[in-house]
């Protein structure tokens, strides 16, 4: 049995318990396929034994590449950031890369240390949903040989690579099915405008509006920021009203949290006293019941897409020239969106 060791372990000491050099050692734990089979094995049962872990900061300083990706997103409550998180650190942990999960809550003071913490641990790339406040810090990231993939949002201040989803024609979808089932007066809850999803939601629920030839009416739109108690508010005040909504589309999945607890408090059948549509797609939606009808906003997919743009950018690849990629939305039917007027049974 090895002598236990009370303080960190090095590659020193691998290297004197199993009686080879220091640079022996080195090179079969990095895999340089320098050494023969046997003792690259013996080297890495020494290894294990001892507790020995490598240096992942100094090793980064001799080859310039830590292997860490730092992932930067808002929170976990949200569906869409949980299917990204879960996507890229499968996606990169096969390239051979470890993940550094980070939450900002959609704070720019927060980001801006994040993203101050993750270039100290010399990470090789980052993908973010960025606040929209930061951009000069990811541009100088860019600068200095630091590739930067935005996702879900992008940052307006700045030229960086970024994955959206196709929210405009998304949210165009989900308000003309509401529209197709009759309903005329649609509540919206929807993200800040400033921030892309926010902006972009809104504007395709304006679109298909005007393509019905009907005006919008900004009383029925509640905006704010992506928490439960804003999709509460604005359930409650939407509700308030004298010619309250027939149908509501919630455009964020955190207040749709705030949505579905406000229409249980006040005893509203979904969808008999009205109808719900939400935006990004959760397993907890479906197992809902009745299941709630979505606008699926591919996270999976977006996750995918923004990964593979940072492998590539990775393995020495030029930034593209598109600068911007979509992936697709879609409605997903379910069974809580009901048309105003059904006929009358037989």
């Amino acid at each position: 049995m090895l002598a236990v060791m009370h303080n960190p372990v090095t590659l020193r000491d691998v290297a004197r318990a199993a009686k080879v050099s220091v640079s022996t050692a080195s090179r079969a734990l990095a895999g340089a396929g320098l050494t023969s089979k046997v003792t690259a094995a013996r080297l890495r049962a020494v290894a294990t034994e001892l507790g020995y872990r490598p240096n992942t900061l100094a090793r980064g300083l001799k080859t310039r590449s830590s292997r860490l990706i730092g992932l930067v997103v808002h929170n976990l409550e949200n569906a869409s950031f949980r299917v990204l998180a879960e996507v890229a650190q499968q996606r990169l942990r096969a390239a051979g890369y470890q993940v550094i999960l980070c939450i900002t809550a959609d704070d720019p003071e927060q980001e801006a240390e994040t993203i101050a913490t993750l270039m100290d641990q010399r990470a090789d790339g980052l993908i973010i949903c960025p606040t929209g406040q930061n951009g000069a810090r990811l541009a100088a990231l860019e600068r200095n040989g630091t590739p930067v993939a935005c996702v879900i949002r992008r940052d307006e201040a700045v030229e960086l690579e970024t994955v959206l989803a196709a929210d405009p024609e998304g949210a165009f979808e989900g308000t003309r099915h509401l529209l197709e089932l009759g309903h005329r007066r649609i509540g919206l809850i929807v993200g800040r405008p400033e921030t892309t999803s926010g902006r972009e939601r809104l504007s395709g629920y304006r679109r298909a509006l005007q393509e019905a030839g009907l005006g919008f009416d900004a009383s029925l739109v509640h905006a704010g920021r992506y928490h439960p108690e804003v999709g509460l508010a604005g359930c409650q005040a939407l509700l308030d009203r004298p010619d309250r909504p027939t149908a509501l589309f919630v455009a964020n999945h955190e207040a749709t949290l705030g949505v579905l607890r406000g229409l249980a408090e006040r005893g509203i059948i979904i969808p008999d006293d009205l109808s719900v549509l939400c935006y990004e797609d959760s397993p907890s939606l479906a197992w809902q019941r009745p299941a709630i009808s979505v606008v699926d906003n591919g996270p999976a997919a977006l996750a995918e897409l923004a990964v593979d743009r940072l492998l590539r950018r990775l393995r020495g690849s030029p930034a593209g020239a598109a600068r911007e990629y979509r992936i697709g939305a879609r409605l997903i039917q379910r069974q809580s969106c009901r048309p105003l007027s059904l006929p009358v049974e037989a």
